[in-house]
């Protein structure tokens, strides 16, 4: 593996928690600057790199000014959503490769204009989409491609994950999404659900999303959990972001999938991952897998079969998994793995996995489905290959 002169720009929460996961034992990777609004929290993060024993980076808040003067091998965008496009934008216009962090758009324009940056400059760019990596989610990619699940015909995936106290704390973390669940409603982070469903049914390899439709509830539980923790700041804001948004997504080649954001009432995480196809299916709520061929009657009581999933990561493991150790790797090893995979292409000289047409193409759905809810009708994908994906073929973790 080649050397690489890295920059982080964004250091918050994210930020922080990347470097810790999935950056600091890479001996290969020097992270010889950090740029963010607030210094203090560059500065902190610059401290931990100390800390690993390496040379105090280069602190900025400037991102242009940094990736101008550092004139680094690639970067990492973990700043708020909606500085993710133009920042990653800037960098490929200078060739620079970026690792992009997830989230929603905000306007089709933008994405757009990014996927035109891509096929000018050529420069790559990767979404570290970490779902994409999970270990279940590679299980159903391997079931599938060797033909255990038969004809896949339905997905659902979910971000499933109680951050009232995270949203309403919003102020104190300086965090972005206090302000994004007062006055916007969408599903405003779609890719952890769609990105590994994404990749199991070829979109924008030989398939593609067409179309959409979202619903949402009024919203409660946020204003609910400011009254009773008596939260004086946030006494009397209406937050605009429903608790719980469920989109339909329809593919061209016939399959459905359901994706869920819930976020503002009370509930255990879960990304509600759930494959389904003519010969069995794989669930990561109860963590099993049925097989038809495995069962001779119809199972009316499952609860005894739930967590049989182990035998089925015997048979049908998927090769990035096959003998890894975790570790500390962040979200159960999902970071450490999409970082392998960025800098694996990038020393290899090989496409990105998650490329710039799956970017725009999962980022989208938080623009469409904005306005699917203010209007209560289903709306059309736009075609960000226009017209590639007939031909493209699905190359992501082939083994």
């Amino acid at each position: 593996m080649r050397h690489f002169r890295f920059v982080i720009i964004g250091a918050g929460l994210r930020g922080r928690a990347l470097y810790r996961e999935a950056i600091k034992h890479r001996d290969y990777v020097d992270v010889v600057a950090i740029c963010d609004d607030y210094k203090d929290k560059a500065e902190d993060l610059g401290k931990m790199v100390v800390d690993n024993g390496r040379e105090m980076p280069a602190i900025y808040t400037d991102y242009a000014k940094c990736i101008d003067e550092v004139k680094p091998d690639a970067v990492l965008v973990s700043t708020a959503w909606e500085a993710h496009i133009k920042i990653a934008m800037y960098a490929m216009e200078k060739g620079i490769p970026v690792a992009c962090e997830v989230g929603g758009a905000y306007s089709m324009e933008s994405l757009w204009e990014i996927v035109r940056c891509y096929e000018r400059t050529k420069t790559p760019i990767m979404m570290m989409e970490n779902c994409c990596y999970g270990r279940i989610e590679l299980l159903a990619l391997n079931m599938k491609r060797k033909g255990a699940l038969g004809k896949i015909a339905h997905c659902e995936g979910g971000y499933r994950h109680d951050l009232r106290e995270e949203v309403c704390d919003g102020e104190n973390l300086r965090h972005y999404r206090l302000q994004q669940y007062i006055h916007r409603n969408t599903e405003n982070y779609p890719t952890h659900e769609i990105g590994p469903i994404a990749k199991i049914l070829d979109i924008n390899c030989g398939n593609r999303f067409v179309s959409l439709f979202s619903m949402g509830n009024t919203p409660v539980g946020m204003e609910d959990y400011v009254n009773r923790k008596n939260i004086e700041k946030l006494k009397g804001v209406k937050f605009n972001q429903s608790d719980v948004v469920t989109t339909l997504i329809k593919c061209q080649n016939g399959e459905t999938i359901t994706i869920t954001l819930d976020t503002g009432l009370p509930r255990y995480y879960s990304r509600g991952f759930l494959v389904q196809g003519t010969e069995g299916l794989v669930c990561e709520e109860s963590q099993s897998v049925y097989l038809e061929k495995d069962w001779k009657e119809e199972q009316w009581d499952w609860t005894p079969n739930m967590k049989n999933i182990d035998k089925y990561y015997e048979q049908y493991e998927h090769p990035r998994w096959v003998g890894y150790k975790p570790g500390e790797g962040g979200h159960g090893g999902m970071d450490d793995l999409v970082f392998n995979a960025f800098f694996e292409a990038l020393d290899q000289g090989k496409p990105m996995p998650i490329d710039v047409y799956d970017m725009a193409s999962w980022m989208c759905i938080a623009v469409l489905a904005e306005q699917s809810l203010l209007t209560g009708q289903q709306v059309a994908f736009p075609d960000f290959t226009e017209g590639k994906w007939i031909l493209r073929k699905n190359e992501f973790e082939v083994e």
